[in-house]
């Protein structure tokens, strides 16, 4: 006699093994993992450049030196590909997209302004316009 947990597992693994046979499924499985991937593989080059270039390591001596200054703790995050600093309600995140790397301002949890950045620019000029300026 099967006990009404055995039945249930046996529907169960009916239910998963036909779900792993619908060619339809299985199609839209395969597109979202292969548009992740190409996602992926468009913004990988500015991800590496953003994790190990000097922009980033520029950008948080400028961000805890302005913090300093202003007595406000900047945290460093990383969010997969996407840099977030967090100081208070303020936040910024900076974003790997196929075009480039896109700083997203962040004031009390609404999404601001975003605006590309050149990482061969000033990161002190990204510390200030998030921060304010360093003398402040």
């Amino acid at each position: 006699m099967m006990s009404f947990l055995d039945n249930l597992e046996n529907d169960l693994k009916a239910l998963e093994s036909r779900g792993e046979r619908d060619p339809e499924a299985l199609a839209r499985q395969a597109a979202a993992r292969e548009a992740a991937r190409s996602a992926a593989l468009e913004i990988a080059p500015y991800a590496e450049a953003l994790r190990n270039g000097p922009f980033k390591d520029g950008l948080l001596t400028a961000c805890r030196d302005i913090g300093h200054r202003r007595r406000i703790l900047v945290r460093p995050v990383w969010v997969a590909s996407t840099l977030r600093l967090e100081a208070g309600a303020k936040k910024l995140e900076l974003r790997p997209t196929p075009s480039g790397v896109l700083a997203v301002f962040f004031e009390g949890g609404k999404e601001g302004e975003s605006t590309p950045i050149d990482l061969s620019s000033d990161p002190v000029q990204v510390a200030e316009k998030w921060l304010g300026p360093a003398g402040t």
